[in-house]
C-alpha cells in the first residue's frame, strides 16, 4: 500500500478518488483550501495551493509516492469573471505542486488532472478528440488547463519529475452540484414537489461525453497504476451525447409531467458544439466503463429526491462542462 496525497479532496472527484483509495488500504491525506470538511479514514488538512510554502511544507510532511492533483477552480463560468484567480489556482497551484514534488524524498509520481476543456471542438460527425488533438481552448478554465498540462510536461521531461495527465471529460453522478446533469435534477425535483411551475434551459443541442464518477475513479487508479509518465490519457465514455437526451431522461423518470421552457438567455454560444472524447489509450490499459449514462442519471436524480431542502429554483446552464 502507499502514501497518497489528494489536493482538492473536498471537490467531487478528489473525494470520490480519496474513499476509493482509502477503501484500498492506502493511507490518505487530503488538501482542502479551508478546514471544512470532514473524510472518514482520510487524514484532511488546509492548504492553499497558491501558498508555494504550504505546498512545500504538505508535500515534505506526508513523503506521498503519488500525488492525484484536483485542487482547481473548475468552473468554466467562474472563469470568464475572473480568470487571474482562475490561472492563479489551476496553473501556479499546479507549478507550486510540481516545484515541492521536484524537491521531494521519495520522488512521488505526480498525476495531474486536465480537462477536456483544453481541447478545441470535434467536427460533428468526425473522429472523437484523442490526445494528440490541438490544444485550442474556448475559455479562460480550459487556457489554464492547458498551462497546467504544458507544466506537467515540462516537468517531467526536464526536472525528472514522474507525472502523467488526466483529461476527464464530462464526470457527473450524486453529490456534485453546478453542472447541467445536477440542474436539470434540481429542477426536475422542484416541479415535482410544487416549487416551480416549470424547468428552464439553455442550448440543448450540444453534445458533451458523460462518464460516471465511479467510472472516472476506476480510470484514475488504473493510470497510477499502469499508466507511462509523461503521457496523457483521456478519461471519458468515447460516446457523444446530446443534451437534449439527458433531459428527456430525467423527464422520463420524472414522477410528475414537467414544463419545459427554453430560455436564450442560458445558451452559452463560445462553447464548442461537440466534445467527444477517444478513450483507446486508457482502454489500453485494461479499463472498461462499468456504469450507463442512464443509471447515473437515475442516480442523480435520486440524489436530489433524498435531498430536497437543498433544492431551491436551479437555474439549469445548458452545456455546462
Amino acid at each position: 500500500m502507499s502514501r497518497v496525497l489528494v489536493t482538492g479532496v473536498a471537490g467531487f472527484l478528489g473525494s470520490h478518488l480519496a474513499e476509493s483509495l482509502r477503501d484500498a488500504g492506502h493511507t490518505v491525506t487530503g488538501t482542502v483550501r479551508t478546514n471544512t470538511v470532514s473524510l472518514d479514514g482520510v487524514a484532511v488538512v488546509p492548504c492553499d495551493i497558491t501558498d508555494a510554502k504550504q505546498v512545500r511544507d504538505i508535500v515534505a510532511s506526508v513523503r506521498p509516492e503519488i500525488v492525484f492533483h484536483f485542487a482547481a477552480q473548475s468552473l468554466p463560468v467562474v472563469s470568464w469573471r475572473d480568470p487571474p484567480a482562475t490561472f492563479a489556482t489551476n496553473a501556479f497551484g499546479t507549478l507550486n505542486l510540481l516545484e515541492a514534488a521536484r524537491r521531494a524524498a521519495p520522488d512521488p509520481l505526480v498525476v495531474v488532472a486536465g480537462s477536456s476543456a483544453e481541447y478545441g471542438p470535434a467536427p460533428t460527425g468526425g473522429p472523437r478528440l484523442g490526445e494528440d488533438a490541438p490544444i485550442d481552448p474556448s475559455s479562460p478554465y480550459g487556457a489554464s488547463k492547458a498551462a497546467a498540462t504544458f507544466l506537467a510536461r515540462f516537468y517531467n521531461q526536464s526536472c525528472q519529475v514522474k507525472t502523467i495527465i488526466i483529461r476527464p471529460f464530462l464526470a457527473i453522478g450524486p453529490g456534485k452540484s453546478g453542472d447541467m446533469c445536477s440542474d436539470f435534477a434540481r429542477g426536475v425535483v422542484a416541479v415535482e414537489r410544487g416549487g416551480r411551475p416549470a424547468l428552464r434551459v439553455g442550448n440543448l443541442d450540444a453534445v458533451r461525453d458523460f462518464l460516471d464518477a465511479r467510472n472516472v475513479v476506476d480510470a484514475c487508479l488504473l493510470i497510477a497504476e499502469r499508466g507511462t509518465p509523461g503521457q496523457t490519457y483521456n478519461i471519458c465514455s468515447g460516446a457523444g451525447h446530446a443534451v437534449r437526451e439527458v433531459l428527456e431522461t430525467m423527464l422520463r423518470l420524472a414522477s410528475a409531467p414537467v414544463t419545459v421552457v427554453s430560455d436564450p438567455a442560458l445558451a452559452r454560444p463560445a462553447d464548442p458544439d461537440v466534445i467527444v472524447g477517444d478513450n483507446r489509450r486508457l482502454r489500453a490499459l485494461g479499463w472498461e466503463q462499468t456504469v450507463s449514462l442512464g443509471d447515473s442519471l437515475a442516480a442523480i436524480l435520486g440524489y436530489w429526491r433524498r435531498h430536497e431542502a437543498e433544492v431551491v429554483a436551479p437555474v439549469p446552464q445548458g452545456a455546462r462542462r
